[in-house]
């Protein structure tokens, strides 16, 4: 069965946070169902549909911004009562919209992730989780990394309360009272959680997560330990999950998973008898999805897929068919209620028009008068800067409540900037002195008349390190600015891993001097990504990490006075001592530094760079002989008398053209990476080699894994 959705506009809010819109239960079997949804000026909507129109239930008082939206209600009953967070306070609301709760859950911070489970409330700030029963504190933990969501398997299912945190180190933390439980190892730093079938199938254990990088999987939380159902691999290269739903839209009676991503794409998961998920449905909305919900609302017998966006669109994709009425001759015309709505809006259009003149007037006047303050217009900004695993790359998404007129990119160390499809901005680049100002990059990013928005990529060199700064200017009068600073860091190109290869030969840093273990863990977020800001709990800590680039690794073991740094790549250690004896100047704590080095890491490390730098070697041989054949096939007339590699090279010509648009800096990024690994085997043992650069060049330059290799033994 083919799944045909139409799109259709409710109603719009004001921003929206993650996981802020809920559909409360049906009264009827088929009856349309109530729409409940929260945003950034801490107004909770809740409204029905009545001949196509949104009417209002009720709607609450502006306020704080509302982080959370949850339903809830005494167990076994239908969950119809509506919670919210907002700051550290959650309140709640009856279905008519009548507030009977309000709980001050008296912490230091913002609520961001909040669960509802009869008289039981989950909340949890950055590192902080609370549990409260009847509005009394229960438990407490303090976790080792950012919390993300928060879930509670189902009590009258599972017979216990057993509370999962999704946090930003790549783990779900199961917990027991106010203790940690298990771990469970997620492929990505894990954004949403949500039970399957909403009640976790059949023994209420089974939870599926959404990862940042766009990964979608299914784990079992069992007794003794997590099982690894499934988990779906975002080749695509789509957005990150945000939100995750199940519901049976197909109509086959197995509910299915609707996903929803902050590249605004929706979809449509069906399970199938392996219980493997196999993508049924996909549309891309302007902007990203931030909450999903599967249910009735537009019209009774319809069920569809409705969905809220970050500037607070709240849509549904309805099974419902458009209704279109073909008349004499064949020609399309509107049904009358449709004409209706049409009418509504352009008159409500021209009113708009109208107040927008006479307030531009108004303004204009008053600009005029001595005493007139300019006010500068606020707009929200979603911004978000990670590493993509797959291409090493940083991945800077902005989204703006209103349209982009332009953004202005200006870093002060060397990066690239790699295109993007999705992207319909012009760029320009203008002239940088790096020498006199300190700019490596100035560019230009002009947007088309509706853009909201923008997806950009670049890729930074490890060892040179400092601030990539966004200037975005939307589409408002008067204009105005906002600043949006983003840390390149020494060590960019690594990301948090849960374990390494204890078997590879390694190079050591030992650090020990008069430190605190908070300065030393502050020194380490300054050099790596994906590092806690909070000092972690106990005395000491190890971190591992994975060169996304190379595959090459890191450990770091740290403690009061006394700091481990075990690598296989010898510029990995140095690009730390370098800055980490800079910082310690900084501050004027005195470090002792040493180091061991492994001979063997030097050609471990040329091996994993080989692959890499022959298969762009290939690549630019390939691209010179293109134009050659298509020669000799235009004069032979066709392509059959070549022999089976050079008809590929043909078929791929256009690839490998796309491809080799890239590769200048692919190359010379593989080449800086030798050159560095050269300069550094020899500055360790105390000999200054740039001289033989030239040398190293020219081996470049006819390349062979052996006589490179023989060249940095006897150098």
């Amino acid at each position: 069965m083919e799944l045909n959705l139409n799109h259709v506009d409710y109603l719009q809010v004001g921003v929206t946070s993650q996981k802020t819109m809920k559909l409360l239960p049906s009264v009827g079997r088929k009856a349309t169902q109530k729409v409940a949804v929260a945003d950034h000026d801490g107004v909770v909507t809740c409204f029905g549909m009545k001949k196509g129109e949104a009417v209002p239930v009720f709607k609450s008082l502006p306020g704080q911004k509302i982080s959370r939206l949850e339903l809830g209600g005494a167990l076994g009953t239908p969950q119809e009562k509506i919670f919210v967070s907002s700051g550290s306070e959650v309140r709640g609301y009856t279905k008519k919209g009548k507030q009977f709760l309000t709980f001050e859950a008296n912490l230091t911070e913002s609520i961001n992730a909040m669960h509802v489970s009869g008289a039981d409330l989950f909340v949890c700030a950055s590192y902080i989780y609370n549990h409260y029963c009847d509005c009394k504190d229960q438990d407490y933990y303090l976790s080792g990394d950012k919390i993300n969501d928060v879930l509670c398997l189902p009590v009258e299912t599972v017979g216990r309360i057993v509370p999962i945190l999704a946090c930003q180190d790549r783990v779900l933390r199961v917990l027991q009272g106010s203790d940690l439980q298990y771990d469970v190892e997620v492929p990505g730093p894990p954004t949403v959680l949500e039970l399957l079938n909403r009640d976790g199938g059949k023994g209420g254990e089974e939870v599926l997560y959404g990862t940042a990088d766009g990964k979608l999987g299914l784990v079992q939380i069992t007794k003794s330990g997590p099982i690894t159902s499934w988990e779906l691999d975002n080749e695509k290269k789509k957005g990150g999950v945000l939100c995750i739903d199940s519901f049976d839209i197909t109509g086959d009676g197995v509910k299915d998973i609707l996903v929803g991503r902050d590249d605004g794409t929706v979809e449509v998961y069906n399970l199938d008898g392996s219980n493997e998920p196999a993508l049924r449905f996909e549309h891309v909305l302007s902007e990203s999805v931030t909450s999903i919900q599967g249910g009735c609302v537009g019209k009774e017998m319809y069920d569809e897929v409705l969905t809220t966006t970050y500037t607070g669109w709240v849509s549904g994709l309805t099974t419902e068919p458009q209704q279109m009425v073909a008349g004499p001759g064949d020609e399309i015309k509107m049904s009358r209620e449709t004409q209706g709505k049409v009418s509504a809006l352009r008159a409500e259009l021209e009113q708009l028009q109208v107040k927008v003149l006479q307030g531009r007037e108004k303004y204009q006047q008053s600009s005029q008068s001595s005493t007139a303050v300019s006010a500068v217009p606020v707009f929200s900004i979603n911004d978000k800067f990670t590493l993509c695993q797959d291409d090493a790359s940083y991945s800077l998404t902005l989204e703006v409540q209103t349209a982009i007129d332009n953004l202005l990119l200006q870093s002060d160390v060397p990066i690239d900037l790699l295109d993007v499809d999705k992207n319909s901005a012009v760029v320009s680049f203008s002239e940088c002195d790096s020498e006199s100002n300190g700019n490596f990059l100035l560019a230009t990013y002009r947007c088309q008349a509706n853009t909201t928005r923008l997806e950009l990529k670049v890729r930074s060199i490890e060892g040179q390190y400092g601030t990539l700064q966004a200037y975005v200017t939307p589409r408002l009068q008067p204009k105005t600015c906002q600043v949006r600073q983003y840390q390149i860091k020494p060590l960019s190109l690594h990301q948090r891993t849960h374990s390494i290869d204890q078997e590879r030969p390694v190079n050591t840093l030992r650090l020990t001097g008069q430190f605190s273990f908070a300065e030393i863990h502050s020194w380490v977020v300054f050099c790596l990504p994906e590092v806690p800001e909070k000092t972690p709990a106990g005395d000491s800590i190890t971190f591992y990490f994975q060169n996304t680039f190379l595959g090459t690794q890191l450990e770091a073991t740290y403690c009061k006075g006394e700091a481990n740094f075990k690598s296989d790549n010898i510029s990995t250690i140095s690009i730390l001592k370098d800055v980490l004896s800079k910082e310690a100047t900084k501050r004027k704590i005195n470090l002792n530094i040493s180091y061991e080095v492994n001979e063997d890491s030097v050609s471990h490390t040329l091996r994993m760079i080989h692959p890499k730098l022959e298969y762009q070697l290939i690549l630019a041989k390939k691209v010179q002989l293109i134009d050659a054949l298509k020669e000799l096939q235009v004069h032979e007339g066709n392509a059959d008398f070549l022999i089976p590699e050079y008809r590929s090279i043909l078929d791929e010509s256009a690839q490998l053209l796309e491809e080799y648009k890239k590769q200048p800096a692919h190359l010379e990024r593989l080449y800086g990476m030798i050159t560095d690994l050269f300069i550094d085997k020899f500055k360790f043992k105390g000999q200054n080699v740039k001289t033989k650069v030239s040398q190293l060049l020219a081996i470049l330059n006819n390349y062979e894994l052996d006589s490179l290799m023989d060249f940095f033994s006897e150098a």
